[in-house]
């Protein structure tokens, strides 16, 4: 997710798009220089994604998949029988299947899918396509965007599950993931349903491993973020000097990639209005990826709004998923 808040664009901006505008502010910055993390996912960078989530280091989805496996019965047996679904962040969609599966057994309902990637909507519908009694409008938004339209959809006795899996709440910054949660509180009714995906905290080395893949294909699924700059604004990017790299942050139990310039460089972005300035050393900040407690798990949904209702877990990659309902 964005971490970056877009300031108000000067008239010589004033026709630059959003991805410009981001770009631009976060390749100025004079202190750490940062780059938004949606934009990972261009048509290159959703299949990268795919595939580490196939890497033995990368954990994460398998483990919330044997949770969704195990347990999606149990998640949905208290669940109202009307209701519709919105997923924030789809992918491909392969874990949601098992939620829907258990679902749609009651009744027919709708599903939204609610994605910034034209491609990983094609892909989640044609994954999930062949369920019948699924309803399938994707929408092309960003999350609270579309959250906000499924909203305006639903049917007066309808109840509201949203999706929010994968841990992608851990790439906001801070009290950023309580302040994402407070909004999307208050697109929900009293008695809807959140669905949220968190990464527990585990050994560092662990986590390196998994954001630093022997294969390098997180490397190159960072490095296509300038890939896209190149090819969308016209950057003049040399991938060859740039490395990337992860780090864990101790004092936010975080794990970071970033991009590390190779060398003293000045380059180009024409569809952005810059001329960025890197030192050697310097990095470009592309993503945060924090892990939870469980206690912090309780304390987050007290403070966004929320009551939690149950925790599943999975021991082999420590991995939580929570059902929280709107206070």
């Amino acid at each position: 997710m964005d971490r970056l808040s877009v300031s108000t664009p000067t008239i010589g901006a004033a026709k630059l798009s959003d991805f410009a505008l981001l770009v631009r502010e976060g390749l100025s910055k004079s202190g750490q220089k940062e780059l938004p993390s949606k934009y990972f996912y261009d048509e290159v960078g959703s299949a990268l994604f795919e595939l580490i989530c196939l890497l033995p280091e990368y954990g994460l989805t398998r483990a919330e998949e044997r949770i969704l496996a195990s347990h999606a019965q149990n998640i949905v047996a208290g669940l109202p029988q009307s209701i519709a679904v919105a997923e924030l962040g789809s992918g491909s969609g392969k874990k949601t299947r098992l939620i829907l599966e258990a679902l749609c057994h009651r009744r027919t309902l709708s599903y939204y899918p609610i994605e910034i990637s034209p491609k990983a909507l094609a892909m989640c519908e044609r994954e999930l396509s062949d369920i019948r009694s699924v309803n399938i409008v994707g929408l092309e938004r960003e999350y609270l965007d579309g959250l906000l339209e499924v909203a305006a959809r639903r049917g007066e006795d309808q109840t509201l599950l949203v999706l929010f899996l994968g841990s992608t709440i851990g790439n906001f910054d801070g009290d950023a993931s309580i302040a994402f949660l407070r909004k999307l509180r208050d697109v929900l009714w009293k008695g809807d349903y959140l669905l949220l995906g968190t990464d527990l905290r585990k050994p560092k080395q662990l986590l390196l491993g998994a954001y630093d893949d022997a294969l390098g294909v997180t490397a190159a699924f960072n490095r296509n973020l300038l890939v896209r700059i190149n090819r969308e604004l016209g950057g003049e990017f040399v991938l060859e000097r740039f490395a990337h790299q992860a780090v864990f942050n101790e004092k936010t139990q975080s794990v970071e990639m970033h991009l590390r310039s190779l060398t003293d460089q000045k380059i180009a972005v024409s569809g952005a209005s810059l001329q960025a300035q890197f030192a050697e050393g310097e990095t470009i900040w592309t993503e945060t990826s924090h892990k939870y407690s469980r206690e912090e798990l309780g304390q987050m949904a007290v403070r966004a709004g929320f009551i939690p209702q149950a925790i599943w877990t999975d021991t082999a990659w420590e991995f939580a998923d929570s059902l929280w309902a709107a206070s």
